[in-house]
């Protein structure tokens, strides 16, 4: 028997937790002014990038002594400067708890094989015991799980006189999430993600004490030229002026100050997490009226308000994975909803990206949606 379909369809489908859905007001004649055909190191390209570090400062809220540096590679390349450059003076603790935090780990114990690093990892939904890190080491971290919708609660678990540094990668975190500035020392993010940038851009924020390491020590091993960030033992201050150490998409940067320029109109970070918060609510809302699905974070206080991961939990469902996949085919299909399987390595279900960028009317529009594909499964399989 036939499952009637949803009256209501989102107006944009597009929930993927990256690239994620573009600004609501966007569309391609805003990026008329982008430099096209010229220089970045033009005084009009330099500009640009100027502007797109001082508006991230702006919006973030970023200390007047933090570096702000537009990088090559996404926030991929934005960790590994990090991790390549700075790691090795002292011990470090990485901790992870879903797969971009295993991947920072592979770098530090495969890779670069520090013979001095401890890791501590957590399953799918669950962080760390974070009582238990000593900061007299580095640390690496995320600070919002993408792919296991877990972020940590709040900075307060950073000790204030740390001896090593704090490295975060949070680029589902930043334009979503109140990031403490003093607590962290390196912090990384990328434009596709909250904003809703195109790719292949990284921002790397430093703290005064990371560009102390820098200038203070020599990693052993040799560094490619696009992580090098000293010249002569001195932070080379041009990358975090807009001089960028490659050529970067003038088109992208335009894309990224468009963006910055609609979230000053949302509130600015107040307005931006508060969106995100909402259409957070509009899922938690469904999943507590809903005793066949759930979300994945064990702790309420841990979890994200960008990637929000769901599990089914009905009993009548004997292949999960199977079964996650053959919902969002059938929600693809009917165009309500693009790209909202859980990630390959993550336990079966559902990930829909609730950053600020998306309206909580398609939020609550999907919801419906999601229940139809999930009773037109079950059936299917009976």
């Amino acid at each position: 028997m036939a499952i009637d379909a949803p009256a209501t369809r989102p107006a944009n489908p597009r929930f993927s937790s990256g690239p994620c859905a573009k600004i609501p007001t966007f569309e391609l004649a805003k990026l008329a002014d982008a430099s096209l055909g010229r220089s970045h190191r033009a005084a009009v390209g330099k500009a640009k990038l100027k502007a797109a570090i001082d508006g991230t400062r702006e919006i973030l809220g970023i200390p007047d002594d933090y570096r702000i540096g537009i990088v090559p590679a996404s926030d991929t390349g934005a960790v590994e400067m990090a991790l390549w450059s700075m790691l090795g003076a002292r011990g470090v603790e990485m901790l992870a708890w879903e797969s971009f935090g295993a991947g920072w780990v592979t770098d530090v114990v495969k890779q670069l094989k520090l013979d001095n690093a401890t890791v501590k990892t957590a399953e799918y939904g669950e962080i760390v015991d974070l009582s238990s890190v000593d900061f007299a080491h580095d640390v690496v971290f995320t600070w919002n799980g993408t792919t296991s919708g877990v972020r940590v609660p709040n900075g307060d678990w950073i000790a204030d006189d740390r001896d090593g540094l704090t490295i975060c990668d949070a680029t589902s975190a930043a334009f979503a999430q109140d990031l403490p500035w003093p607590k962290l020392d390196v912090t990384t993010f990328s434009w596709q993600k909250v904003l809703g940038g195109e790719a292949a851009h990284g921002m790397l924020i430093l703290s005064p004490r990371a560009v102390e390491r820098l200038e203070s020590y020599t990693p052993p091993w040799p560094l490619p030229k696009i992580f090098r960030m000293t010249k002569g033992g001195k932070l080379n201050e041009g990358i975090f002026v807009g001089e960028t150490i490659n050529t970067p998409s003038m088109l992208a940067v335009e894309d990224y100050l468009v963006s910055l320029d609609w979230a000053r109109s949302v509130g600015g970070l107040k307005g931006l997490i508060a969106r995100a918060d909402a259409n957070t609510r509009a899922v938690v809302d469904f999943v507590e009226t809903h005793d066949w699905i759930d979300v994945l974070p064990r702790d309420p206080a841990t979890m994200s308000n960008t990637s929000v991961c769901l599990k089914f939990t009905d009993p009548r469902i004997k292949d999960g994975a199977g079964f996650a996949k053959a919902v969002a085919k059938r929600l693809e299909g009917e165009g309500v909803a693009y790209d909202i399987g859980a990630y390959r390595d993550a336990p079966p279900g559902l990930r829909i990206w609730c950053g600020g960028t998306v309206e909580t009317a398609n939020v609550q529009a999907l919801m419906p949606w999601i229940e139809w594909a999930f009773q037109t499964e079950i059936a299917a399989q009976s």
